[in-house]
């Protein structure tokens, strides 16, 4: 393990949040804020910190497996650690906890938040919790897939399960042309969302928040009352589109608009994606609109921005869904665990892995029938090899694992049953809000410490995929 090529990749990382830091300071500059000097501080600290690998740590032409991972999971972890000194800095709501909270909230893109009044923040503090978002979700669809090697290891294919086809034959190789592709995803769909937002009527200060919330799947407003606050159903149908836009592969998104193959058109998952989401809006509209909650227009447009909002895991809100009939929590629990697509900033199992799990099981009952049938798993005429099949399996099993424990560990520190459950699924899932005490109207800020500190946890698991940890912590085992 060459650890100065590991603080050299930081460095880079730390140089990313310092540039970001530094805008948020201007901003706070030019509204005369008291958040200036934490912002400013952060800011420098962060390029100092930065910078000193660059100097002493020559050029590197490869990195290893090992450095790779090291460099991922400690990367999301310092990256965690400097987007909170501005808020300890700051203080108001924000304790040691809390703000570490918060900023693992933001990276990650969960979106839940421990804030009461967030309306009271500064705006330049208001900008760095939203750019957290936008680098968090630009880090994992870009970032890792620059730092991780080309490499024929197992354990390699298991971060893979996620990513994309265009990335799956040689990340060395392909790298700069997969980052050039999302980049002018993530950045042209954001630039558009933001311009939209603007002129149906939000500040242009909170239309690219809410850009950079909505594109990066992440859920902060600049609003107490989320989506509800502005109560515009122009906003809400713009930011829509752009929550499923967002939580469709991104690859697929690049080939629609430049008119090649492999598109979301001719692509059966996400067909499969929109028809299963779509199915979920109607049977919550027809409940609510049964249960007399609202007129069926109202029924329907509720229903459409929830569904979608937990779905793509971006976690805004026009509702209060605690208050919802259970029927309708219940159908949102699935969507909050099922989530979107793989290579998209979208977190959860992933829509993909819930369609090869279904494939997997049907393929699994024809050879009961016939044992000795040959048959391949295919999706989108690609044939899934039962190494991916069998990955993709395990890792439902895991999450759901994850989940049973981060639930139980909850409940002993007295957090009731179905906030625990619900924070913990959304959470896990980078989703945000969850029901009962942290529901979508709510906030996370009555539950005790150690419960900020294990769905903490929980977010970066998810943002990491869980396998990303285990195979940190096996690589740090060995080592011992």
């Amino acid at each position: 393990m060459r650890y100065e090529i590991v603080l050299k990749y930081l460095g880079i990382i730390l140089l990313f949040n310092a540039f970001f830091l530094f805008i948020a300071f201007i901003i706070s500059i030019f509204m005369v804020e008291s958040s200036a000097i934490p912002l400013l501080f952060s800011s420098f600290l962060c390029l100092v910190i930065g910078f000193f690998p660059m100097l002493f740590v020559e050029p590197i032409s490869d990195i290893t497996f090992s450095e790779g991972i090291y460099i991922v999971v400690i990367g999301w972890l310092s990256t965690c650690l400097v987007g909170m000194l501005p808020y300890i800095m700051w203080g108001g709501e924000f304790t040691l906890v809390n703000a570490w909270f918060e900023s693992v909230s933001g990276f990650t893109t969960t979106g839940s938040t421990i804030l009461s009044d967030i309306e009271t923040l500064p705006k330049g503090l208001l900008f760095w919790r939203s750019a957290t978002h936008w680098m968090g979700g630009i880090g994992v669809i870009m970032f890792v897939l620059f730092i991780l090697p080309n490499s024929q290891n197992p354990r390699l294919k298991l971060l893979n399960t996620e990513i994309s086809e265009l990335s799956k034959t040689s990340y060395k190789y392909r790298a700069k042309q997969i980052i050039s592709i999302l980049a002018f995803v993530y950045i042209g769909l954001t630039l558009v969302e933001t311009l939209l937002l603007w002129a149906a009527g939000m500040s242009f200060f909170d239309a690219i928040n809410h850009a950079f919330a909505t594109i990066a799947t992440g859920g902060f407003s600049t609003k107490n009352m989320s989506i509800a606050y502005f109560n515009n159903f122009n906003i809400e149908l713009i930011i829509v589109v752009f929550m499923i836009l967002s939580g469709i592969h991104f690859g697929l998104l690049f080939n629609t608009l430049t008119g090649r193959p492999n598109n979301i058109f001719q692509s059966k998952i996400v067909r499969a994606y929109l028809v299963i989401l779509m199915i979920g809006v109607m049977l919550v509209a027809l409940k609510l609109f049964l249960n007399g909650n609202y007129d069926l227009a109202t029924s329907f447009r509720s229903a459409l921005f929830q569904v979608v909002s937990l779905g793509t895991t971006t976690g805004f809100a026009t509702e209060d869904t605690a208050i919802w009939p259970v029927f309708t929590q219940i159908i949102l629990i699935y969507f909050t665990i099922q989530c979107a697509m793989a290579g998209s900033t979208s977190g959860g199992l992933k829509f993909d892995r819930v369609f090869i799990f279904i494939k997997s099981v049907k393929k699994q009952i024809n050879l009961i029938q016939h044992p000795r049938a040959v048959i391949a798993l295919k999706i989108d005429k690609r044939i899934i090899n039962e190494t991916l099949e069998n990955q993709v399996l395990g890792f439902i099993v895991l999450y759901i694992f994850t989940l049973f424990i981060s639930t139980v560990l909850l409940t002993f520190f007295d957090v009731g049953l179905y906030t625990a459950f619900s924070a913990s699924v959304a959470t896990l899932g980078n989703v945000g809000p969850g029901f009962e005490n942290v529901s979508s109207l709510g906030n996370f800020a009555s539950l005790p410490d150690m419960a900020k500190i294990i769905l903490s946890a929980d977010m970066l698991l998810g943002r990491l995929e869980i396998f990303s940890i285990i195979i940190f912590l096996s690589i740090r085992r060995n080592r011992i």
